[in-house]
């Protein structure tokens, strides 16, 4: 009865020990925050655009922190988008670094409340990323901690940034042959069967024709695989399909 035991005991924690490393990054709580708040929109405008999901969230969560960055705090840019002509920019900021917290910090409720020797400031250069806070503060040194504090405008400024990157980026249009290429590569991918964009073909082909070479979204070598890595550990894929094709909600989907 003993030996029993113990090796039933052995066996679920062995067992609970490995479903733990299977969970990847969805073990972490902010990861699951992030994504809670983009997947539904994300997917709805890739259907739309013909574009893979997965991709784009996995690009979402390695240019923004996971919505971590200031930048992506600041402005709902959470893929790291130039600005056009004609769109608001964040502008140069001076802005405190905390040594306790560790992290560029831009809102005065939490300035206010740390001690001057904590902070030190500097000159945050031009960022040239769009700014998708409404207006009159978009581009402007004016409520940098707005979206932080008001969900509805932040899950649109999010939605604005997607958006923005599925019909103003990667087009047949685009001036860059990278975004055009892929956007061709594509098309002539799903002419025949669209179900092919909740493929790991197509995510990663997609990832490594927009960026890892000069003049693409990124040219450094290591961006394609960071960007899958992130895609693979938080199995973004499964996520997607469990979402559009079997109507799950996120939270079912994560679960899954």
């Amino acid at each position: 009865m003993k030996t029993t035991l113990i090796l039933t005991i052995t066996t679920l924690a062995l067992s609970t020990s490995l479903y733990s490393q299977d969970l990847g990054f969805r073990k972490y709580s902010h990861v699951k925050s992030f994504y809670k708040q983009i997947a539904t929109d994300t997917i709805a405008i890739a259907k739309k655009n013909d574009l893979p999901a997965a991709a784009i969230l996995a690009i979402a969560g390695l240019e923004s922190g996971y919505g971590s960055g200031y930048v992506a705090q600041i402005t709902g840019n959470i893929l790291s988008l130039g600005a056009f002509k004609g769109d608001a920019e964040l502008p140069a900021l001076y802005l405190p670094y905390s040594k306790s917290k560790k992290q560029v910090l831009f809102d005065p409720n939490i300035i206010n409340k740390l001690p001057k020797s904590d902070l030190v400031y500097k000159k945050r250069a031009k960022s040239y990323k769009r700014d998708y806070r409404p207006s009159p503060y978009a581009g402007t040194h004016n409520q940098l901690e707005l979206l932080k504090y008001d969900d509805s405008l932040k899950n649109k400024a999010h939605y604005m940034c997607i958006n923005d990157f599925a019909t103003r980026w990667i087009t047949l249009k685009s001036n860059i042959p990278a975004f055009r290429n892929a956007k061709k590569w594509l098309l002539n991918l799903t002419s025949k069967n669209k179900e092919i964009l909740f493929s790991m073909n197509a995510n990663q082909g997609f990832i490594e024709r927009i960026g890892g070479v000069p003049h693409s979204f990124n040219y450094r070598k290591t961006w394609p695989k960071k960007v899958e890595l992130i895609m693979k550990k938080t199995r973004l894929i499964d996520l997607v399909d469990d979402m559009a094709n079997k109507h799950m909600s996120f939270e079912e989907a994560w679960r899954d």
